[in-house]
């Protein structure tokens, strides 16, 4: 069983059991965190409820693990024959969590309805 869930804006694959590093989550370690925005889920290869946005009574809940931050990286700039050379550097945040349950009830939800413009 798998999910594709958004977490903090990025699109996941994600099945129970999975560790991933996130962008940063408010949230204190040990702590239980859930994800309603549930794009995608599948039981198997023939149970496949997509949504319309989101699927519509399904949520994963994902345990933190750890607060921390990523590798440097290096960013150069530089503008030849104008002796301009700067080097900056960047760390990102991140939380590291695991999956613990990908809950799955209700079908897909339907799209909203138009509404008809009333003429005055």
């Amino acid at each position: 069983m798998f999910a594709i869930v958004t977490i903090a804006g990025f699109q996941e694959k994600v099945s129970e059991g999975m560790k991933l590093m996130v962008p940063t989550i408010q949230a204190d370690e040990g702590k239980t965190v859930s994800f309603d925005n549930v794009l995608l889920l599948a039981n198997s290869d023939s149970d496949v409820k997509i949504g319309t946005p989101v699927v519509a009574g399904a949520s994963v809940e994902a345990k933190v693990l750890t607060h921390g931050r990523g590798e440097k990286i290096r960013v150069f700039k530089m503008k030849r024959r104008k002796r301009y050379r700067k080097t900056q550097g960047h760390r990102q945040d991140f939380t590291q969590i695991e999956i613990t349950k990908i809950k799955s009830s209700g079908a897909a939800k339907a799209a909203p309805e138009k509404k008809e413009a009333v003429a005055a």
